[in-house]
């Protein structure tokens, strides 16, 4: 018998709960059908030739993912127009790259966003010349260096003498690599030119050491910064680049351009969140050179830019400057912290239906079994109506064998211990309504 009344209690529990579980896979399914894959474990970024700061910011991220137990490949290109041209094709390969800026004017944007601008690239304008230039209006009519064909520095050079009303007609502008700026300024073949260049490079160190040649003070640059909002107006102090030649020998106004940091729409979530973590550690603080020193542009906590006027900037890219490094990310490691996410997003449907079922599913499973027994006492009353109605001798022997059968029944009630009280209670009051039919039956003629 305790075997059946086991099986029972198993019974009552499966038809109370087997409801709701089933409500609860259902639920976890949708879910599931919203939740993301896993991160892949590798992500391709496209940077520059190997001695550009583009590379040496890949390689510090490097690090970093490889901590993480992911992979970041680092693709070497000519730079910013290779990059830009890589990240908006489908075809390409490439996740992630530094694009420098004012390069998207009038182009089309769509499937990348922005992490934010990671750091600035001078603007340097030399020129050679007894005449001294203050103002990009003042090149008309002169030969203008602007950098190697199809480079974003010739980019930017155009935009800004185009804006200037410098252009082809009345200037002749001349594409050439920068190892061949210093001689073409010294031997006269240029009147000047334009670099974007890190202040640290070989080419501005010997365009600097020659005489000749002069770092232009651009007196518009304040104007030039609201017009190319990706631009910024700095000042570069007398001395600052070589204190014992005081060079520049005088404050120097310039301009920067910005690099912005590119990913594709399509890139796992996480890894955007990861790429925007090793962006913040890394550019936080300046890199110094080999003697300790860091760049005349460069200021602590002055970048990433969580700001950018070309591209849409991420979501995700958003959340982490907003709130930091995801929740599960600061306790667990990278991949067990991915996974946790994703349960977490089917965990919520979950919670939602299996917290009302641990509330009232005791109640429902106390009911069930409290019914089996109260059902039996809608029998004992109508026994007890119908010989109110007729207590003839015929009506009170079947009233009684009514009572046994509802008896033997009652008996083979099966219910768990905590309500053997109440199942004892029901015999009772059977033994009452029996004791009085006899009592009445006894009384018959």
């Amino acid at each position: 018998m305790s075997n059946k009344f086991g099986w029972v209690q198993v019974r009552e529990w499966v038809l109370t709960i087997g409801p709701p579980a089933l409500a609860v896979i259902a639920a976890f399914w949708i879910a599931a059908q919203f939740v993301g894959p896993a991160p892949p474990k590798q992500l391709t970024i496209a940077a520059a030739s190997q001695n550009s700061p583009y590379w040496a910011a890949a390689a510090r991220y490097q690090k970093i993912f490889a901590d993480s137990g992911i992979t970041l490949n680092i693709l070497e290109t000519k730079g910013s127009m290779d990059n830009l041209a890589l990240i908006r094709d489908p075809a390409s390969k490439v996740d992630a790259a530094f694009v420098q800026g004012g390069l998207a004017a009038g182009e089309d944007v769509a499937g990348v966003s922005s992490l934010g601008r990671v750091f600035q690239e001078p603007v340097w304008i030399f020129y050679q010349g007894s005449q001294k230039l203050e103002k990009l209006t003042e090149l008309v009519g002169k030969r203008v260096l602007i950098g190697p064909t199809g480079s974003a520095t010739a980019a930017l050079a155009t935009r800004l003498l185009t804006a200037s009303g410098v252009t082809p007609t009345n200037a002749t502008l001349i594409n050439s690599e920068l190892p061949d700026y210093v001689a073409a300024l010294d031997q006269n073949k240029a009147d000047a030119g334009f670099l974007v260049l890190a202040p640290e490079a070989r080419t501005i160190s010997r365009l600097f050491d020659n005489p000749k040649i002069r770092l232009m003070s651009v007196a518009q640059a304040g104007a030039y910064t609201q017009r190319f909002p990706f631009l910024k107006s700095v000042e570069l102090r007398e001395g600052v680049v070589d204190f014992a030649r005081d060079l520049p020998p005088t404050d120097t106004r310039m301009l920067t351009t910005t690099t912005a940091l590119l990913v594709r729409n399509e890139v796992h979530p996480a890894l955007v969140s990861l790429l925007t973590q090793a962006a913040i550690e890394v550019h936080r603080q300046p890199q110094l050179n080999a003697k300790g020193e860091a760049s005349a542009f460069a200021r602590t906590n002055a970048f990433p830019l969580v700001e950018d006027q070309e591209y849409p900037l991420s979501t995700e890219a958003q959340r982490v400057y907003k709130s930091g490094e995801p929740f599960f990310q600061r306790y667990l490691p990278f991949w067990l912290a991915t996974l946790a996410d994703r349960l977490a997003v089917m965990l919520l449907p979950l919670l939602g239906i299996l917290l009302p079922v641990a509330k009232f599913a005791p109640a429902l499973y106390t009911w069930r079994i409290r019914r089996r027994i109260v059902s039996w006492y809608h029998e004992l009353r109508k026994v007890e109506a119908d010989i109110d109605t007729s207590p003839g001798p015929t009506e009170i022997a079947s009233a009684l064998t009514e009572i046994d059968r509802i008896e033997t029944a009652v008996n083979h009630i099966p219910v768990p211990l905590a309500f053997a009280n109440q199942l004892y209670d029901l015999r009772g009051h059977i033994d009452v309504v029996r004791n009085r039919l006899s009592t009445l039956q006894r009384a018959q003629p």
